[in-house]
């Protein structure tokens, strides 16, 4: 058998491997979460009932020596190789033999960072045994996983938008995205629904709530208050390009509306399929009307060109930019003077 670790750990019936199982791919967090997951290893005695063997110093007779010790007590025997990818190079045909005639009421886990589909102990073990990718999550994946976590664990419904959120304002580290859904659990306590603004106040802190606060007032036809918000921020320390991209995240599906509605979807509609929250759809659907489509139409292109020039492209001070970028997005014309 062969399943991905999110596919693994959202069972509902966890497996129980027998014989063999190995854990391959560079994502380490997936590690400790699939080991003290498996039946028998689970409660606070959980790593006294697993024989832990660095790869380096671990020795393939040794090894199928214990898996073939039967337990005084009948319980299941493992043995977890940590670091194992060069014991398996240096014991290849040994591993074959085992995968295919494994001991009863033994498990051996081994845990690599490659494990070629195409070798004979691939399909040997995903044959006889259990096969779990410990791949890194990123985009969409990363978003479908976070929702499951909240809704599995938490029992709490967090839309795409809103796990986006999270991701964009906490990072990609699994550990610190759990942390987040965690504490969003518990703020919003017997609420079914985790909302954008819950997001807001536990995940970004006063910075992202005043960067909301931005983003909406530029929306709103409110340049200089978006203005202030703009300067708060830069005086507290963000990067102008981490603004830069709060304004790409919000801004770039108003973007998306307009070519929705270029392609004849009614506006409201275009802007609801865009992926806006439902709470700005009237705000966003009156900011495109007051600019005109023509302006509208030029959004992305003026996104692009600000993150180029916030790249190098450009000798203008980052924040000039902003500002220059803030007052085009609000529908005004500008001209910036590069000295």
């Amino acid at each position: 058998m062969s399943v991905s670790a999110p596919e693994f750990l959202s069972s509902k019936e966890t497996p129980d491997p027998h014989g063999v199982m190995v854990m391959y791919g560079p994502e380490r967090f997936f590690r400790p979460e699939i080991l003290h997951s498996l039946p028998g290893v689970r409660g606070e005695e959980a790593d006294s009932s697993i024989t832990r063997i660095n790869g380096d110093r671990a020795e393939i007779r040794e090894v199928l020596t214990e898996l073939k010790t039967v337990s005084m007590f009948g319980d299941q025997r493992i043995v977890f190789i940590e670091d194992a990818d060069d014991f398996v190079s240096a014991n290849r045909p040994q591993l074959e033999k085992y995968a295919a005639s494994p001991a009863k009421g033994s498990l051996l886990i081994l845990d690599v960072k490659s494990f070629p589909k195409t070798t004979k102990l691939f399909k040997l073990v995903e044959q006889h045994g259990l096969v779990v990718e410990c791949a890194e999550l990123k985009g969409a994946a990363l978003i479908k996983w976070l929702q499951r976590v909240a809704k599995d664990q938490y029992g709490k419904s967090l839309d795409r938008d809103n796990a986006a959120l999270i991701v964009q304002l906490a990072g990609d580290g699994l550990g610190m995205l759990l942390q987040e859904v965690a504490k969003l659990a518990s703020l919003v306590g017997d609420v079914a629904d985790i909302k954008r603004d819950d997001v807001v106040k536990v995940v970004g802190g006063w910075r992202t709530e005043t960067t909301w606060v931005m983003l909406d007032a530029l929306r709103d036809g409110d340049t200089g208050k978006a203005l202030d918000a703009l300067e708060k921020l830069l005086k507290a320390g963000e990067a102008p390009q981490k603004i830069l991209g709060g304004v790409t995240f919000s801004f770039r599906k108003l973007a998306e509306a307009t070519e929705r509605a270029r392609a004849g979807t009614p506006l409201r509609d275009a802007i609801s399929g865009s992926g806006i929250f439902p709470n700005a759809i009237g705000p966003s659907e009156a900011y495109l009307k007051r600019i005109g489509f023509p302006r509208a139409s030029q959004i992305l292109q003026l996104l692009l060109e600000a993150d180029t020039e916030m790249k190098g492209g450009s000798r203008v001070d980052p924040k000039l930019l902003l500002e220059r970028l803030f007052v085009r997005l609000a529908g005004e014309p500008v001209v910036l003077s590069a000295t």
